[in-house]
């Protein structure tokens, strides 16, 4: 895949979409595990709204296009995991200032960014189990990628792997931040459903560039 242009990035927000919405209940049910219940419907609402305004675009470049996804998802699901999601999209669009296709480097840039963005307003830190567990990897992974050359599809499976692993890892781990640092101990042995959010976005954006 030579990269992702604006018809790429519009066809991933639509398959984002597609994917929150079919994974609503999954994600209401992990989270009610030690949350309150409500990341699978904000998840489905933000991502659709994320597309519709993307989608909604008439000159669009990749930058534009991640900066109004992000502020989309920050209306439409003012909640933490919504407004987690929505500064990894907007640090990450002006990573790409510039950028006409997003290729191996420019991805690498966009995940490092999300990355500090969730951690600076999270003010978390890997293994605190939350998203961070797993956009770290995806960003190290990605940044290593590109040092190396390697084609964006070949680099973003690679991260999903990663990200799949960092997930299972999380299983070890004990929350620290949000409802689920109330249950402490209780929360050993289950996934973190933030983390299994930022998988999911890699997982589909890994696909995507396979196709």
């Amino acid at each position: 895949m030579q990269g992702f242009g604006t018809d790429e990035i519009a066809a991933l927000f639509a398959r984002l979409a597609d994917v929150f919405a079919a994974e609503k209940e999954a994600l209401i049910a992990l989270d009610g595990k030690v949350g309150d219940s409500d990341l699978g419907l904000t998840m489905a609402k933000g991502f659709g709204a994320a597309h519709d305004a993307v989608a909604a675009m008439e000159t669009p470049t990749p930058e534009a296009q991640l900066k109004t996804a992000g502020a989309a998802l920050a209306r439409a699901a003012p909640s933490t995991m919504g407004t987690l999601m929505a500064t990894g999209l907007l640090r990450g669009s002006a990573a790409v200032s510039g950028a006409e296709r997003l290729e191996t480097a420019e991805m690498a840039a966009f995940w490092s960014a999300f990355r500090d963005g969730v951690a600076h307003r999270g003010r978390a830190q890997v293994g605190d189990k939350t998203v961070l567990d797993v956009l770290h990897p995806i960003a190290e992974t990605m940044q290593a990628q590109a040092r190396e050359g390697a084609s964006l599809d070949a680099a973003l499976d690679r991260a999903r792997v990663a990200a799949e692993q960092a997930l299972e890892d999380t299983k070890d781990l004990v929350a620290q931040h949000g409802k689920a640092a109330a249950f402490q101990e209780k929360t050993r042995g289950i996934q973190d459903a933030g983390s299994t959010v930022a998988v999911i976005l890699i997982r589909t954006m890994a696909e995507c560039a396979a196709d």
